[in-house]
């Protein structure tokens, strides 16, 4: 007997997220397709020694259940970062979340009913796609340049939607996927086209302090921070990148109205975070382990991207074209429009190497002559042999 799914999971279509992480897991393959942090570059020592140096009492309270908004330690450190990064929490809330992708989860929980709009960017994050959509949400794609969304194109497709368009979910700090990041002008023009606009602003921020120089650290400036709060943005980010993805921490920060409906949303769901690994956390931030381990981080993943990018301007055929990140972890590859990134997949793993194909990225799941390369979780003596495989690839599949 087939069983009775709801309305929201007959609508769920099938993630590459499941391929992607049994790709990454393969060791027979050079892969770069999961969007995970370099293994062998994890702080394991950090660890370590941050809970060797804990009492009795604080590893008995990291193995008790915490409250639903977070570990009041780490509210207080993740607060005064985002004070750093310019964010003002004084008339805000803040929760810590299991993940980016929970926040991501819960704002969508909040809002969306079926039948409403999520307007994102062209390409967007698979994981947000599939959130909005297990709500019965619709997805409305929005094309970008280098320097983020076209605002005159945003213009057209929210005046077309009108009320039914409920959130705008940007990536701007090395997209996920295209690896670009938004210009101080692009997020100006942004936030004066949505004054007076009935519309959630979602701002997911997990790779902002991966950038590869220190002179583009002022690109990072985000929009939650240049606003004036005319604008409801909910702003999240994430350990996943900066810390370990297996602590599953990331948090929401938005009004204290949003953060409120989101807690009675969570308790539904996990009740609370992890408390064991917020309190690893919270003495990541308070002891001040972050800046040195992300400097290691940054030159080690613009080494890899630099291999990746030098492959693709040896190897790859005339008509192909891709992005050049200043940080994150992704290269955005666009084929000629007769390509199906599918072919070149298919070609590329039987090589031995993986990456993601276009269409996964699609809001509407459809176009396809693009593919996602990762460089972030592949060391750099095997980039340049995966590369030549997913060259070859492309290049059995172009016209003559």
């Amino acid at each position: 007997m087939t069983p009775s799914f709801s309305q929201s999971a007959q609508g769920m279509r099938s993630s590459e997220i499941r391929r992607i992480m049994k790709l990454a897991g393969d060791p027979s393959l050079i892969s770069f397709a999961g969007g995970s942090p370099g293994t062998s570059l994890l702080p394991v020592d950090i660890v370590d020694d941050l809970y060797g140096a804990l009492s009795t009492s604080a590893k008995r309270t990291a193995m008790q259940y915490g409250a639903t908004e977070g570990y009041q330690p780490l509210i207080a450190e993740i607060g005064r970062y985002l004070e750093s990064k310019g964010i003002s929490t004084k008339d805000q809330g803040l929760i810590v979340t299991t993940g980016a992708q929970q926040a991501i989860n819960l704002v969508a929980k909040v809002f969306l009913d079926p039948g409403d709009v999520v307007v994102t960017e062209y390409p967007s994050f698979i994981g947000a796609l599939a959130a909005f959509k297990s709500y019965g949400a619709e997805t409305v794609g929005v094309p970008m340049d280098n320097n983020g969304i076209i605002v005159p194109e945003l213009l057209k497709t929210l005046d077309r939607l009108g009320k039914k368009a409920k959130i705008l979910y940007l990536t701007p700090y090395f997209h996920n996927p295209a690896g670009i990041i938004y210009g101080a002008d692009r997020k100006r023009q942004l936030l004066d086209a949505l004054k007076g606009r009935d519309i959630i602003l979602l701002e997911d921020d997990p790779y902002g302090e991966l950038y590869f120089d220190a002179a583009d650290k002022p690109l990072t400036a985000t929009m939650k921070s240049m606003s004036n709060h005319s604008i409801n943005i909910c702003y999240t980010g994430s350990f996943a990148k900066i810390f370990g993805p297996g602590m599953r921490l990331g948090w929401l920060c938005a009004s204290p109205e949003i953060i409120d409906k989101c807690q009675l949303a969570k308790q539904s769901m996990d009740a609370c975070s992890p408390t064991f690994t917020q309190v690893l956390a919270a003495e990541f931030l308070s002891k001040g382990k972050m800046p040195d381990y992300l400097e290691g981080l940054r030159v080690a993943y613009k080494r890899r991207a630099g291999i990746m990018l030098n492959s693709l301007a040896e190897l790859m055929p005339k008509g192909v074209s891709w992005t050049t990140p200043k940080g994150g972890f992704y290269i955005w590859v666009t084929l000629p429009e007769y390509m199906d990134s599918s072919d070149v997949f298919q070609k590329a793993f039987e090589g031995g190497t993986a990456f993601v194909i276009g269409s996964a990225f699609d809001p509407a799941g459809k176009k396809n002559n693009c593919l996602r390369l990762a460089f972030s979780n592949t060391p750099a003596e095997d980039i340049e042999r995966g590369m030549e495989v997913v060259c070859d690839a492309v290049k059995a599949c172009v016209k003559n």
